[in-house]
């Protein structure tokens, strides 16, 4: 359970960082995840060529594995369209509303019953988004698209953790990237039309940025993520992910000045998500829960 707990959050670290090379990163946030996907991809099926892992899987598993790529796709251009249209800060801060999807969709997908609790510390995190939402409505755009990005999010810990009793960490990333990849390449262009880029062709500075977020904050930290997720449920892994907008805020404040641009508003809000987190580890610990 320790080892799970520091693999998870070294993922998280790492998480908190791609939100900041999202802002650095000055592609449309399509053609930022559709790079991302592809590089990530490569990257990943030469380590497992290399390392003569086989790739070999049954044919109904690489349509799951296809559809949750799409799903993690979609989640990835949502988060980025988040920080193109408010900020960092913002943006990362939505992912709070993960605990409350994941409360509502695993017992719908797994066929248990609602845990009120975690409805009701999931509730606490969105009554954090609510504050920020009325504080700052010149961010609605970006806002709605976090929402979204977090109920994404929430979905694909889910349907991941019983693949994970067949197929190693590797595989299990190799085909989701692939998979989401090739789900975007269909998706692309209708999304571009609502949402059209300026350029297409990543500058020397994106491709500096595009090939960290895809071997450290993706290959990386998408295996140390699906490791802990052996050991842990998907909801205390998405509500730790809570902690995300703690590392990406810290890191906008420092390299974005950000806090400069946040008044009160954001950290009643903020303090309210944080309050959320704390609840649900202290409630885990307590109960020792080995899954």
């Amino acid at each position: 359970m320790k080892k799970a707990f520091i693999q998870l959050h070294i993922a998280i670290l790492l998480a908190g960082f791609t939100a900041i090379l999202g802002k650095l990163i000055l592609l449309n946030e399509g053609y930022l995840v559709w790079y991302r996907l592809l590089i990530s991809a490569v990257v990943l099926g030469a380590i497992i060529y290399f390392g003569k892992e086989s790739i070999r899987i049954p044919r109904k598993n690489r349509w799951q594995f296809i559809g949750i790529g799409a799903i993690i796709a979609l989640h990835w251009v949502s988060f980025y369209g988040s920080i193109k249209y408010s900020n960092v800060s913002v943006s990362v801060t939505c992912l709070s509303a993960l605990g409350f999807f994941t409360a509502i969709f695993e017992p719908l997908i797994r066929k248990r019953k609602i845990d009120i609790v975690e409805v009701s510390l999931g509730l606490l995190a969105i009554a954090g988004i609510y504050l920020i939402f009325n504080f700052y409505p010149e961010y609605k755009t970006g806002i709605i698209f976090g929402i979204i990005s977090a109920m994404l999010a929430s979905i694909f810990p889910i349907l991941n953790k019983p693949l994970l009793n067949s197929f190693s960490s590797k595989v299990v990333t190799f085909y989701e990237m692939g998979g989401g990849f090739l789900a975007l390449c269909i998706i692309l262009p209708f999304y571009l039309y609502f949402f059209p880029a300026e350029y297409f062709i990543p500058t020397i500075s994106d491709w500096f940025w595009l090939f960290i977020l895809a071997i450290g904050c993706t290959v990386f930290a998408f295996i140390l993520s699906l490791e802990s997720l052996r050991k842990l449920t998907p909801f205390t892994t998405n509500l730790s992910y809570n902690l995300e907008p703690v590392y990406s805020i810290i890191m906008a404040f420092i390299i974005f000045n950000e806090g400069k641009y946040l008044g009160s508003g954001f950290f009643y809000g903020f303090s309210l998500i944080l309050l959320a987190v704390s609840l649900q580890m202290m409630r885990v610990y307590r109960a020792n829960v080995k899954i």
